[in-house]
């Protein structure tokens, strides 16, 4: 095989066999919050199905407020870490490797929603996506907590067995509230400019370093769109995109996961990099490109909502540029809730036998 998609990948402990990574979303199918066999057959299905590493759903710290929804899983309760620990051992045994993505939803979980409806929503500056003020900001305790149950979370993912740990930084949730001046209007040490405004991140990715050692990577997850806005941006420029991620690698960041719509779009004026290729030419680090691969044409939202996404897509310029070494990792969405063997059948050029995703089907998909 020539394909680059299909070249090892090692950094840290963490060592694939392809360069394709499963990216996380959201299924809803865990209740109680608890992820059972069907779960772990499901993630076990992708990893025979050859995908180099495999990000979970995202799934919640220990915080009330962190989910709006009670089949969610989250990352904290014993029942639900004893059913991890079962998807770890089963995608193990298919010859996966796999790291969870911890998750708060912050402001982004309305009220009276979720395990805990009871609970206020965290946020910066307690302002709902609209600018609306509708809660209060969270204290130095809460920060202080919401920090500790990342970590916490993270050394639950070293002693059950993943192999690696993903912060979801990204889309508007908690974290990148933060980073978004829209939603962190604080004027004490956790505010301030767009640099000053990684302190957050920095602080979790620090104490998660700290519970798990130099050797177990670390990935964060971060966008400049949110899904309030998708013309936002934390970074207009790459030097402004090289202020706000020297905080963020220096804290113990070791594989920055670029979310975007569409992998092929460049994020600057002059050059062709996109966010994956931007990040990795002013940090170093090893990063993930994403953004509908593997399907043609396709729209970011409105495939899941109206439309299908029948082909699967031109992967020669994602194989030049990865050839190129503008990114090390790819991450597969749609196209992996479609097909759980796409991995393996792109790499045999079995392109007629890929299943196609339609918005119709999404129900069934397993």
């Amino acid at each position: 095989m020539t394909s680059p998609l299909f070249r090892p990948f090692a950094c840290k402990s963490l060592s694939l066999a392809n360069r394709l990574v499963m990216a996380p979303m959201t299924r809803s199918k865990s209740p109680q919050s608890i992820p059972g066999p069907d779960v772990a057959a499901y993630y076990r299905r992708r990893a025979e199905g050859g995908v180099g590493l495999i990000v979970t759903e995202g799934t919640t710290v220990d915080r009330p407020a962190a989910t709006n929804d009670a089949n969610v899983p989250n990352f904290h309760a014993p029942a639900s870490l004893a059913g991890w620990r079962r998807v770890v051992e089963e995608v193990h045994a298919a010859g996966g490797r796999i790291a969870p993505q911890l998750w708060h939803q912050g402001m982004l979980r309305k009220p009276g929603t979720g395990p805990h409806p009871d609970a206020a929503s965290d946020g910066p500056s307690g302002l709902s996506a609209s600018g609306k003020l509708v809660g209060q900001p969270m204290s130095e305790a809460d920060i202080a907590d919401t920090i500790d149950a990342f970590a916490k979370a993270a050394a639950a993912a070293q002693e059950i067995g993943f192999d690696a740990v993903e912060i979801h930084g990204a889309h508007g949730y908690l974290i990148d509230q933060f980073f978004w001046e829209g939603a962190n209007q604080r004027d004490d040490s956790w505010g301030g400019d767009y640099v000053k405004r990684t302190r957050f991140a920095a602080e979790i990715v620090r104490a998660i370093r700290a519970r798990v050692g130099e050797a177990y990577p670390i990935i964060l997850r971060f966008s400049q769109w949110k899904q309030q806005d998708y013309g936002a941006r934390l970074a207009q420029t790459p030097d402004e995109l090289a202020a706000f991620l020297e905080p963020l690698a220096a804290a113990g960041t070791d594989i920055f996961h670029c979310s975007t719509r569409r992998f092929w779009e460049p994020e600057f004026e002059g050059s062709t990099l996109n966010l994956a290729g931007w990040t990795k030419k002013l940090t170093g680090k090893p990063t993930i490109t994403v953004g509908s691969v593997g399907l043609k044409g396709a729209d970011f939202v409105q495939t899941f909502r109206t439309r299908e996404a029948s082909d699967v897509g031109e992967l020669g310029e994602l194989e030049a540029r990865l050839e190129r070494d503008e990114f090390d990792l790819v991450a597969v969405g749609r196209a992996l809730l479609a097909d759980a063997a796409w991995a393996v059948k792109v790499r045999d050029g079995r392109f007629g036998e890929l299943a196609p995703f339609s918005a119709s089907s999404l129900a069934t998909l397993a």
